[in-house]
């Protein structure tokens, strides 16, 4: 059988993926409700989502569901069994160019590169787009640029 996954959720009591999918043959749309079992506060979010992905009793179902995003679901209830509310959980996903990634914890900093490295791959141009443009020179505007004591000429003659 073929499906097609439209939309991703959670559900947390009891804690469980929500998946919207298309059968392709019947083009009919269904709702399958995944239980994640085994699954508590000090869980592997990434080993459990890479568990239930290769399940056989799922694996049809979530084909067109990427592990990134079945390790955020899982971080989410992961997140709710641990006490944090949904806004904590949503809010650690979004990328704040102002935050210190020196003061997050391994976890968090590891979930914060790995969304930085899915926004590149996202806006990386390769050289088969239609857009891309080998050698792109700039021009900075030189007097706005803020001094700094190495623009300076060194005596040693370096």
């Amino acid at each position: 059988m073929s499906f097609v996954a439209k939309r991703c959720g959670v559900q947390f009591s009891p804690p469980s993926i929500v998946l919207i999918y298309e059968n392709k043959e019947t083009n009919k749309v269904r709702k399958r409700i995944i239980p994640v079992r085994n699954f508590s506060k000090y869980s592997d979010y990434s080993m459990a989502a890479e568990r239930l992905k290769n399940h056989p009793r799922h694996r049809d179902y979530l084909e067109g569901v990427s592990q990134s995003q079945l390790e955020r679901l899982h971080v989410i209830l992961r997140d709710h069994l641990q006490g944090f509310s949904l806004d904590y959980s949503l809010s650690s996903f979004r990328l704040d160019p102002d935050e210190d990634l020196n003061k997050l914890d391994d976890e968090e900093l590891a979930r914060k590169k790995g969304q930085m490295d899915e926004l590149f791959e996202k806006n990386r141009r390769h050289k088969d787009d239609p857009d891309f443009v080998y050698d792109v020179e700039v021009d900075f505007n030189v007097e706005t640029r803020e001094k700094c004591s190495w623009d300076e000429e060194s005596d040693d003659g370096f």
